[in-house]
């Protein structure tokens, strides 16, 4: 008898929510790697698909070996590839971990693959696009965890000089007068693997366009099993979306075990139709390729109807 071919590698997961694409692996236990191309950025590196190696940076969560397990591999190949130097972002208490498994690299390899590692404490931010800042934050899990929050800070003319004419403008910033202030724009929240806790409601994450947030757990009795292993539970989404301000809120992190049908039924029955349109999950193939073929129609794409 003949031998079946190997099984065909998962496609990555992919939403367009403009203006961002959310795309990437996640799977409660394998692997998560979940990249946000317009901002050169992916969130965790459990796995390196291809199409990661254009981040240029990789924001750590924390340091699972479903979330790291890739690290070393994607700055190997960015180098190699010739896209320059990767940059490591991850919570102060993780960084010299992060060094001496990369050290280890270097012994077995004879070389060493060059890094940048960016070690950030609680509210500390690094900048990652002009005018846009990823900062971290504490989440609580069974290993130090980070989130992270990715916010555009603009300027803006106070109110009081908002009618004068430029001439005068320009007169009081000549006497050192500050006429603008800053604005910050939370764009996408990133909770990695997470218990629920006040960093849900931070005003950053809770006013975020887009929240990236695990949820492991679906069945009405495996509450439990979500505390013991400081995991949501889909009861943790819906009771955050009643505070949430965000557009769309993608749940990543889902177990193998649990069916996506049935994750979909349980969303619908705990938030109503209107909440749970807000909610997608990443590894919903079909439902976001349907997603994402409507949005084609409606900006005048006209379909190829035998394309797979």
């Amino acid at each position: 008898m003949l031998p079946k071919p190997p099984p065909r590698e998962p496609s990555l997961g992919f939403l367009y929510l403009p203006p961002y694409r959310v795309q990437g692996i996640s799977v409660a236990g394998e692997a998560s790697c979940v990249m946000i191309p317009e901002l050169d950025a992916t969130f965790d590196m459990g796995v390196c698909p291809r199409a990661a190696l254009a981040s240029k940076f990789v924001a750590v969560s924390h340091g699972h070996m479903d979330h790291v397990g890739a690290l070393a591999y994607y700055c190997s190949q960015r180098r190699f590839q010739g896209m320059g130097t990767g940059k490591i972002v991850c919570d102060a208490r993780v960084a010299p971990s992060i060094q001496r498994m990369m050290a280890g690299f270097v012994d077995l390899e004879a070389q060493r693959t060059p890094y940048e590692l960016l070690p950030l404490e609680p509210d500390q931010q690094v900048e990652i696009k002009p005018n846009i800042f990823l900062r971290g934050f504490r989440t609580e899990h069974t290993a130090p965890s980070f989130g992270y929050v990715a916010v555009e800070k603009r300027s803006k003319l106070k109110p009081e000089y908002a009618e004068l004419p430029q001439e005068k403008l320009r007169e009081l910033k000549d006497r050192n007068i500050e006429i603008t202030r800053t604005l910050e724009i939370p764009l996408i929240a990133y909770l990695g693997d997470t218990a629920p806790g006040p960093h849900l409601v931070r005003n950053d994450v809770r006013r975020a366009q887009i929240i990236i947030t695990e949820c492991t757990f679906f069945e009405p009795d495996h509450v439990e099993r979500a505390k013991v292993g400081m995991h949501m539970h889909v009861d943790n989404i819906a009771e955050w979306l009643r505070v949430a301000e965000c557009k769309h809120m993608v749940l990543t992190h889902i177990s193998r075990r649990t069916h996506l049908g049935f994750a979909r039924q349980r969303i619908g029955e705990l938030l109503g139709p209107e909440t749970a349109a807000r909610v997608h999950l990443l590894m919903d193939y079909r439902t976001n390729k349907e997603r994402y073929e409507k949005q084609l129609v409606d900006a005048g794409v006209v379909l190829d109807k035998d394309e797979d």
